[in-house]
């Protein structure tokens, strides 16, 4: 089972793709598309979540496009994950609505929310900024294997 689900990975491409670009240049989705090797429709459905999100801001018009509704530094891979596929949750124990019939007797729960906890923790931290400048430190040094 994937954590991070595939739809939430064309996203996090099509962000990186978007900081590259600059805050103020918007990109077609139709470019994003082509260039991040994702379905133009899939594309487009993504653009607007993140941009229902806050995260992307669309132009009309010849000139038109998206781009970042925030500066990279201020967008976290955590509020990107949760535009598209909600929050990540290791087990339905640590959701809070779920009631567990052990309760506060399960020997894994206080373990697994100690995970839960660094995981949200470590998605919140971690921003677009970040993936942007690594990956361009990356570009050139290493050939990825691309399984799409």
């Amino acid at each position: 089972m994937d954590v991070l689900r595939r739809n939430t990975d064309y996203a996090l491409r099509a962000m990186v793709h978007l900081a590259k670009n600059g805050q103020n240049s918007p990109v077609s989705a139709r470019q994003i598309a082509k260039e991040e090797d994702i379905s133009y429709e899939l594309a487009c459905k993504l653009l607007q979540r993140l941009q229902k999100s806050g995260l992307v801001s669309s132009t009309m018009g010849k000139m038109g496009g998206f781009s970042l509704g925030l500066e990279p530094s201020k967008i976290s891979l955590g509020s990107i994950i949760e535009a598209i596929q909600g929050k990540i949750s290791l087990n339905r124990c640590l959701i809070g609505n779920y009631k567990c019939p052990k309760g506060s007797q399960c020997p894994v729960y206080e373990k697994l929310a100690c995970l839960q906890h660094d995981i949200d923790n470590y998605f919140e931290r971690l921003t677009l900024a970040e993936l942007v400048h690594k990956n361009s430190k990356l570009k050139g040094k290493h050939n990825v294997r691309k399984n799409r």
